[in-house]
């Protein structure tokens, strides 16, 4: 059975594509697979990882950069109580329209849960807006993750000035959870020095795994 290109959108970085073959969804940039609704471990593993020193928090705030294919929403939602809020980032419109649409039945219509807002804009922007009313929660789920042979060390997301924001935008023993497509040896070291109790974990099993860092803040 060939794939069906359901959606197409332009991207900074290419062409952001939707495609579908039988039960399985995949997401493309610019040709790459980003994503695929058969392979979503380490997706799921971000959130369930970043909520489980929360869970029992009353009110319980969450912010998720990234929604693709809400399967880390999903994994949130089901780790936090029913009177946590979840905000989510995401730069595409056309991302939460899948989401709503044809993807919704691979989350039980994540988006659609009355603990979710979720804003088209920049994670960067909201962690920076969050010291007045900080998250017991920040996960990262971008594009890649962080990769020291392409990044500077002021990345808007994973250089030193960017992690110190993120603490900054945490309650004490928040979480900070940065999925990635492959290890960045140096990234941990940065998250330690942010302030961070730092650990590693590879959620995938067998071929290529991803790579999950979680950081609990230290107290100032």
């Amino acid at each position: 059975m060939s794939w069906t290109t359901l959606d197409t959108v332009a991207t900074p970085d290419g062409p952001l594509v939707l495609l579908n073959r039988g039960d399985n969804f995949l997401i493309t940039i610019a040709g790459r697979v980003l994503m695929s609704s058969l392979n979503r471990r380490s997706e799921e593993a971000l959130a369930t990882l970043a909520c489980a020193p929360i869970a029992a928090r009353r009110g319980a705030t969450v912010l998720i950069g990234g929604l693709g294919m809400a399967c880390t929403v999903r994994a949130a939602l089901d780790a936090l109580g029913p009177d946590a809020r979840v905000t989510v980032a995401e730069l595409t419109p056309t991302v939460v329209d899948w989401c709503r649409g044809p993807l919704a039945r691979l989350t039980g219509a994540a988006v659609a849960d009355p603990r979710v807002r979720v804003v088209i804009g920049d994670v960067a922007d909201a962690i920076a807006s969050g010291r007045g009313t900080p998250y017991d929660a920040i996960l990262l789920d971008l594009y890649e993750g962080p990769h020291g042979a392409t990044q500077r060390h002021d990345d808007p997301f994973y250089g030193r000035a960017a992690l110190a924001r993120a603490h900054a935008a945490l309650r004490p023993s928040g979480a900070l959870a940065v999925w990635a497509e492959e290890p960045d040896p140096a990234f941990p070291n940065r998250l330690t020095a942010a302030g961070f109790d730092v650990s590693v974990h590879r959620p995938g099993r067998g071929g290529r795994t991803h790579v999950v860092y979680l950081g609990l803040r230290r107290a100032s």
